[in-house]
C-alpha cells in the first residue's frame, strides 16, 4: 500500500497559512513575503512534499506505472536495460517513465521529484548514492525500489546488478596474467561505478607490486575521449603497455587511435573495456572486455519490483547476477 503523501494542507497547517497561499508560493514564489516563503518550502522540505500531477484517485490506488531513472537515455548499456525491463513490464500491463539526471545527485532529485509526483507504484534507480531531500521523498512515497548495476554497495532496498570492484580487479589480473606491467586505467566521469573500477583496478595492481595510475576525462564517454587519452598517453606515458578502461567505447576509441599511431595491438598496448558491447565484440581483433548481463539485470528488477508492488514478499536484498571476463583478442 502506498503511504498517505503529505499534503498542501498539511503545510499550510504547519505554518499558518492557507492552502492557497501554499500553493501559490510553491508555483511562484515571489508571489509571497521572503520569509513565509522561507517557512512554507522549510516545512514542504521537512514533510518530503511530492507535488500530485495526477487525478486525486492514483494516490490510493495504482497507476500501473514504474518510474525508471538512468544516468544517460543515450549510453547503450542502459538501452539494454531498458529492453530487459520492457520484456516484464509490457505483458503484465505496466507503463515506464522515463528520466535521466546525467550523472548528477541533484538532477536525479529533480527527476525523482517528477517521476513521484505522477503516483508512480515504483521506481528503478540506476545509482546507490542519493541526496537527502531525495530519500525523504522515497521515504513519503512508500513504494517499493531497486537499485540496479551494483552489489557491492549496500542497497536501500533491495539491488540487481553485479560487484564492480571485483570484476575490475579480475580484469586488471588478467592483463597481468598476460604479461602488463604498466597498465593504466581511463576513466570518465568519476561516478560510483566508474570510482569502484578503480579500486579494483588499483587493489589488482598494487597486490602485484605494480603502480597504479588514474588518467581521467570529465567529459561524457565517447570514442573521441578515448582516442584523447590514447594521444595523452603517448605524449606522456610512452612505457604503458596496458590500458583497462571504464567502458567499452572509451576503449574502442584507444584501440583505434593506436591504430592511427601504429602501435601494435596487443603487442604495443593491451586494452580492455567494461560491458561487453557487441561493436567490441565483432571487432578484430575481438576486444577484451568485462562482459555485463544489463538486460538480464533489467528483466529481474522488474520482476522483483512488480512482485513487491502487487504485495509479494521482498526477495533477495542483493541479487548478484555476475558478469564473465572475455579476454578477445587485445590482451
Amino acid at each position: 500500500m502506498k503511504k498517505r503523501r503529505p499534503t498542501l494542507q498539511d503545510i499550510a497547517d504547519q505554518v499558518g497559512a492557507t492552502k492557497m497561499t501554499v500553493s501559490r508560493c510553491l508555483r511562484e514564489p515571489d508571489t509571497v513575503s521572503e520569509a513565509l516563503r522561507a517557512r512554507i518550502f522549510r516545512v514542504a522540505e521537512t514533510l518530503g512534499y511530492i507535488p500530485n500531477r495526477g487525478p486525486d484517485i492514483l494516490s490510493k490506488s495504482t497507476s500501473r506505472a514504474i518510474g525508471v531513472l538512468v544516468p544517460s537515455l543515450t549510453n547503450l548499456v542502459f538501452a539494454d536495460v531498458i529492453k530487459g525491463i520492457e520484456s516484464v513490464t509490457e505483458p503484465r500491463g505496466y507503463h515506464l517513465m522515463l528520466a535521466h539526471y546525467g550523472y548528477s545527485m541533484e538532477m536525479e532529485e529533480i527527476s525523482l521529484s517528477s517521476l513521484l509526483s505522477y503516483n508512480v507504484d515504483g521506481v528503478i534507480l540506476s545509482e546507490n548514492q542519493h541526496t537527502n531531500r531525495s530519500l525523504r521523498m522515497l521515504e513519503t512515497a512508500g513504494i517499493p525500489t531497486i537499485e540496479i548495476m551494483d552489489t557491492h554497495s549496500a542497497p536501500l532496498h533491495q539491488a540487481v546488478g553485479y560487484d564492480n570492484v571485483v570484476a575490475a580487479y579480475d580484469m586488471v589480473c588478467a592483463m597481468i596474467k598476460a604479461g602488463r606491467r604498466k597498465i593504466l586505467y581511463l576513466a570518465v566521469r568519476m561516478d560510483a561505478r566508474t570510482l569502484q573500477r578503480q579500486e579494483g583496478y588499483n587493489k589488482a595492481m598494487l597486490e602485484h607490486g605494480l603502480t597504479p595510475k588514474t588518467l581521467q576525462s570529465s567529459q561524457r564517454s565517447s570514442f573521441s575521449v578515448g582516442a584523447a587519452l590514447l594521444r595523452e598517453i603517448t605524449s606522456n606515458y610512452s612505457q604503458a603497455d596496458g590500458l583497462f578502461c571504464t567502458n567499452d567505447d572509451v576503449a574502442i576509441g584507444a584501440y583505434f587511435e593506436c591504430l592511427r599511431q601504429q602501435l601494435r595491438v596487443p603487442q604495443d598496448m593491451a586494452i580492455a573495456g567494461f560491458h561487453g558491447h557487441d561493436v567490441g565484440q565483432v571487432m578484430a581483433p575481438r576486444l577484451a572486455s568485462v562482459v555485463t548481463p544489463r538486460e538480464a539485470i533489467g528483466e529481474r528488477a522488474a520482476t522483483e519490483l512488480l512482485a513487491r508492488i502487487q504485495g509479494g514478499p521482498g526477495g533477495e536484498p542483493v541479487i548478484d547476477l555476475g558478469y564473465r571476463i572475455e579476454t578477445g583478442g587485445t590482451l
